[in-house]
């Protein structure tokens, strides 16, 4: 019987070289593919394309795969960079990681995949799929190491996607991982972790934004309507952002111990192109007990029933207990236990049962419970 063909998604990061070894060891015939995604600023010290290129192409002669490169460029400039600046423009802080991994990663990759007789595809993600036998589903969870979990990335993917993916490291915790590249002695076995978002990188994200947005400055204001300040366009700031807001000469009031409580980002009125900012964490404009999503996106094909579950409502948060609802069609609310903070259009909703990841959708409304 012949051996099945995975195309594996290799960055030149640690994760997806590992990732390639793995299957290589469980027996599979494994392919790279290093998906460029980005070229308007491919030379500049920002953008590293060419040197993940030569990790990607090294660590598949030391693991022995063949590997190619594909342009994904217009896709990815098309369906994902496009709609982060609409977003963007419309004073929403989106998370392009998640719409990458539904557009590119999980569908132009997985088409091209499959045109090279692909069986399956993988990535170096850390998540898990499991096929729930009862259900005949397949079933997206979280990664064994929850530091690194990346499901609320991938919370998108469907039956046709999952049912084609393999995640080999959702099963060890990035140490083992680590550990494994070195033992291998791959050439990129320190290398460091990408941060940010895929084509900003480490650049300064104002300066970045400034190239593609309009500017339009307004009035900074304080939650009582006093304006202190201008703001250089409402797509530059999010929701609870607290530095770089350019209102350093503000007056503060004093906490008990006679240091000055911070300012925070707290709402956006784009009709009026004002920002408001608030003093204090615990600010009320800043906790919000429901909200709404749309887009919704349910990896069983179709929404949860209304029942108390978990969610994140950014990367890195903890699950937090809520119960959702149906909100109209491809919508959804939820009302937390406890009052979240500073909960961001624009960024997912991702609902949890356990471990298990159900889907979520693109919040565009929060408010006090």
């Amino acid at each position: 019987m012949s051996k099945k063909k995975v195309v594996i998604g290799m960055s030149g990061g640690v994760d997806s070289s590992v990732a390639a070894w793995m299957l290589k060891e469980q027996g599979y015939d494994v392919v790279g593919l290093f998906m460029k995604n980005w070229e308007d600023d491919d030379d500049s010290e920002y953008c590293s394309t060419r040197q993940d290129w030569i990790d990607a192409a090294s660590v598949a002669d030391v693991v022995g795969v063949d590997i190619e490169a594909v342009n994904f460029a217009a896709e990815y400039k098309d369906r994902v960079f496009a709609e982060f600046l609409r977003e963007y423009q419309a004073g929403r802080t989106p998370n392009p990681d998640v719409l990458c991994n539904a557009e590119i990663k999980f569908k132009a990759f997985l088409d091209h995949a499959m045109k090279l007789g692909a069986d399956l595809i993988a990535t170096g993600h850390y998540a898990r799929v499991r096929h729930n036998g009862a259900t005949d589903r397949f079933e997206l969870l979280k990664a064994f190491d929850a530091t690194k979990d990346q499901s609320y990335f991938l919370h998108r993917l469907n039956q046709a996607q999952l049912s084609k993916a393999l995640f080999p490291l959702g099963e060890i915790p990035k140490t083992e991982v680590r550990k494994i590249a070195e033992k291998l002695q791959l050439p990129n076995a320190q290398k460091k972790d990408s941060t940010g978002i895929c084509f900003i990188g480490e650049r300064p994200f104002r300066e970045f934004l400034g190239r593609y947005l309009q500017h339009k400055p307004g009035p900074i204001k304080l939650d009582d309507g006093r304006t202190v300040g201008e703001h250089v366009g409402l797509s530059f700031y999010t929701l609870g952002q607290r530095k770089g807001i350019g209102i350093g000469g503000l007056k503060s009031h004093k906490n008990a111990d006679g240091t000055s409580a911070p300012w925070f980002v707290a709402r956006k009125d784009i009709a009026s192109n004002t920002l408001y900012i608030v003093q204090g964490h615990d600010h009320p404009w800043l906790l919000s007990g429901e909200l709404g999503a749309g887009q919704a996106s349910w990896v069983a094909g179709a929404a949860p029933a209304p029942r108390a579950l978990s969610a994140k409502t950014r990367y890195r948060q903890a699950d937090v207990a809520c119960t959702v609802a149906p909100d109209g069609p491809d919508r959804f609310a939820l009302r937390f236990d406890a009052p979240q903070w500073a909960v961001t259009p624009g960024q997912s909703a991702v609902l949890y049962d356990g471990d298990v990841c159900l889907g979520g959708g693109i919040i565009d409304r929060a408010s006090a419970a």
